[in-house]
């Protein structure tokens, strides 16, 4: 590929990304975000829609002149993503189309990785199966994404953490071989962050932070409207701040770390110790039904109010607003968005963190920083690892 056709492939590749995250647009709107010329990118929109990726879906409003016409991915393209969600313990799948649309439902498999030499192979073995039975032809897919806890490099897809491979090559190297598809990893954290900014609460802002609440206590950063990462690739292991004064070990072999009072692997622990020496909750009752594991039944009893589930949630978001208030004072962020799992009970988390901010913040910079309760909910991080492969494939 000479140098012409180069760019030309990243405009053409930059155009449909701007219609994935943003649409309908005019050609106008696309020339702007795309920083090209509007000849350029008419010659190179009339190509898509020509070759079936995109179609115009008529006019915009009048501003007084011709009204504009507008443009938008072709769902009936028949190009899908792969999209993987993973956190400790549950690994979720989405199929999705160019609209960002889920074809099929979502799949869930139990899936422990830690201590699990045979978590890739299973996790290899799950994606297959559903692409299997999805019946679509490996043509059609431009790619998976997935969504790791712990150590990622995104850059080289490389899991530091998780997921070890049988011949030492990177995962996504070598779950690509596996599945015969192109494979694009990222810290869980991170990826909510960036559904956050491209879909929810981030959108239009510049600095903002995302806890991600749920087996871990992870952060993601939005830093002057971009994914910040840090030299290494690895900002935002904001569980590991040394805030707590238990004596208890954390999984990163260190004491003292947030995550040993804020993850919901803890809040559960305490749910279940209380439940086992006979306290009275709702929890009780609900343990009852055979379908639902001790996170459903705790995060369940929590936004019902059961007022055990209540003070273990409020104990751990606490502490969680404590470790937010010393992030506050260094990057001052205008929004901090709560996700993750347990972000479902937000009414309940809020109250907490608000209190340890005003405990531990300096009013000025406090109240400068708004605190929301994520409506993305458990769908960002499949949402983001979509977007992974809609940012490193070439529309050809």
């Amino acid at each position: 590929m000479n140098a012409i056709e180069e760019k030309s492939q990243l405009l053409r590749n930059d155009i449909i990304k701007q219609l994935y995250y943003k649409h309908p647009l005019s050609l106008t709107e696309i020339s702007k975000l795309t920083h090209k010329s509007l000849p350029l990118v008419t010659k190179v929109v009339q190509q898509l829609v020509a070759e079936g990726y995109i179609v115009e879906q008529g006019l915009g409003p009048s501003t007084g002149g011709r009204r504009a016409s507008l443009f938008l991915l072709n769902a009936d393209k028949q190009k899908f993503i792969v999209s993987v969600a993973m956190d400790q313990f549950i690994t979720r799948m989405m199929i999705c189309d160019l609209k960002n649309t889920s074809r099929f439902e979502i799949s869930s498999l139990e899936l422990p990785l830690m201590n699990n030499p045979e978590a890739t192979d299973q996790l290899a073995n799950f994606i297959a199966s559903k692409l299997k039975t999805s019946g679509i032809p490996k043509a059609q897919l431009l790619g998976v994404g997935i969504g790791i806890p712990g150590f990622v490099n995104a850059e080289l897809g490389i899991s530091h953490s998780y997921l070890p491979t049988r011949d030492g090559s990177p995962l996504a190297t070598y779950l690509a071989t596996q599945l015969e598809l192109p494979v694009f990893l990222d810290n869980d954290s991170s990826l909510i962050a960036l559904a956050e900014l491209r879909y929810g609460a981030a959108v239009g802002k510049r600095n903002v932070m995302v806890a991600n609440i749920g087996w871990g206590t992870g952060l993601g950063m939005i830093v002057n409207g971009q994914l910040y990462r840090g030299s290494s690739g690895y900002a935002g292991e904001f569980s590991h701040i040394p805030l707590s004064k238990s004596d208890n070990l954390c999984s990163c072999g260190k004491r003292g770390c947030l995550e040993v009072e804020t993850s919901l692997s803890v809040m559960t622990e305490r749910a279940t110790a209380a439940i086992a020496s006979g306290a009275a909750t709702s929890m009780r009752k609900l343990a009852e039904d055979k379908g639902k594991n001790i996170e459903q039944i705790f995060l369940e009893a929590a936004k019902e109010h059961d007022p055990l589930a209540v003070s273990i949630l409020s104990e751990a978001a606490f502490m969680i607003g404590k470790g937010l208030a010393t992030l506050i004072h260094i990057m001052n962020p205008e929004c901090i968005v709560l996700s993750g799992r347990a972000a479902v009970a937000g009414k309940v988390l809020l109250p907490p963190i608000q209190q340890a901010l005003n405990e531990f913040c300096i009013p000025r910079i406090a109240n400068q920083t708004n605190i929301v309760q994520s409506e993305l909910a458990e769908n960002a991080e499949l949402l983001a690892a979509a977007s992974l492969v809609m940012e490193n494939v070439a529309f050809k």
